[in-house]
């Protein structure tokens, strides 16, 4: 076909008039010029690469770089910010929960529970606070809006108590039974019995996503890993040092390692959850026992119950930072942070006393006498969404 001269100049004109276009474009990109032809190509929408899939019904982790963050100081859930600030002690030999106010550190109350009862356990949902009676068989809840107990739940061996991270299911840590009984967290009813090829099932914590938990068995020395969904245990190790007796477990801010307190190597053992190697192993202590995390997600407050004396761990720089001694010695072995941070409670195990000690600077600002043989307190109420369990480890 046969093209005229002046549809070839029509033409030409087109192509100068998109090569200029596009001179245009390029320079505006470049050099910062005008880009309101399109220069610059529309935003993508960012990926979270650190978004974590958790296990179902498991609230989402906000911050996967600080498992704690919900935990910051006064952080309460509208659930718990009109309950009373207290501290409630549960006394092994004499039966009994001492109430203390804190603000006073007096004592303002004795309840009467069960059979020797070796801690005092928040809810999943903040709302109870389960006293486990171990030789008792029972749990007794007590209401921490009133301070009253209610009626005991009979449930066999509950050494220690956990709750899944989806609010299903307490987990009882059945110590003598040598089980794991999966229970309806708020009937109580038995959902399944695991038994365990350890002895002396203890202390736990779980994993970022919730879909695993690792368990200290003290008596044998042993740790195991579970999971969660199919409550079952998944593998099994024997720690490095003969004779060891692992105690509590606390998970680090970033979701990285677990810390195992153990009370005959006297130290920490450092472990990673997921590919579940050989720990390394950090002294602290005679009697390590129990892990508290600072409300700042910073340190970490190690009792070393068989000196009197708490050592303070640094998470960012690996180490420990300082050690505080107690006037005239104690046991020091299980308790909490207050609300605000700034006083850590810890109960003195064969002293028959409770200490508060100031968190900046490690000084003891109280000693309480309380009954014998004073074990798990719980201070409450404390921040988080929910609750895992034991004394108070929430997310």
């Amino acid at each position: 076909m046969r093209i005229t001269k002046a549809a070839r100049l029509l033409a030409a004109g087109a192509a100068l008039t998109a090569l200029s276009l596009l001179s245009a474009c390029s320079s505006g990109s470049s050099k910062g010029g005008d880009q309101s032809l399109g220069s610059k190509p529309p935003a993508q929408p960012q990926v979270d690469q650190k978004r974590v899939n958790v296990l179902p019904g498991m609230p989402a982790v906000d911050n996967p770089d600080d498992l704690y963050a919900a935990d910051r100081p006064n952080q309460l859930s509208p659930v718990v910010k009109d309950f009373p600030s207290r501290v409630y002690v549960p006394n092994t030999n004499s039966n009994t929960v001492t109430v203390i106010d804190p603000a006073t550190y007096k004592v303002i109350d004795t309840i009467p529970v069960g059979r020797q009862p070796q801690h005092v356990v928040p809810s999943w949902d903040l709302k109870t606070l389960w006293v486990n009676n171990d030789l008792g068989n029972s749990l007794t809840p007590i209401d921490p809006k009133t301070g009253k107990a209610g009626k005991p739940v009979s449930v066999h061996d509950p050494y220690n108590l956990y709750f899944t991270p989806d609010g299903k299911y307490a987990v009882v840590m059945a110590s003598m039974d040598r089980a794991l009984v999966f229970r309806d967290a708020h009937t109580m009813k038995v959902v399944k019995k695991l038994p365990v090829k350890c002895y002396g099932v203890n202390h736990a914590d779980f994993s970022p996503d919730g879909r695993y938990f690792i368990v200290s068995c003290e008596f044998s020395g042993e740790i195991m890993k579970v999971d969660t969904a199919r409550m079952e245990v998944v593998d099994q190790r024997k720690l490095p040092q003969r004779g060891s007796m692992p105690q509590d477990v606390k998970i680090s801010p970033d979701g990285k390692l677990f810390y195992i307190a153990d009370m005959v190597a006297n130290g920490l053992w450092i472990l990673d959850g997921d590919s579940f190697d050989e720990p390394r192993f950090l002294y602290t202590g005679k009697g390590c026992h129990g892990l508290y995390v600072s409300r700042d997600s910073r340190e970490m407050y190690i009792s070393n119950r068989g000196e009197g004396t708490i050592s303070v761990f640094d998470f960012a720089q690996d180490k420990l930072t300082a050690k505080w001694r107690l006037p005239q010695g104690g046991s020091p072995d299980m308790g909490g942070v207050s609300a605000d941070g700034k006083v850590l409670w810890l109960s003195g195990r064969y002293n028959s006393e409770v200490y508060a000690i100031d968190t900046g600077t490690g000084r003891q600002l109280a000693r309480i006498k309380v009954g014998s043989g004073p074990h798990g307190l719980a201070v409450y109420p404390q921040p988080g969404r929910y609750s895992l369990g034991h004394t108070g480890v929430f997310r």
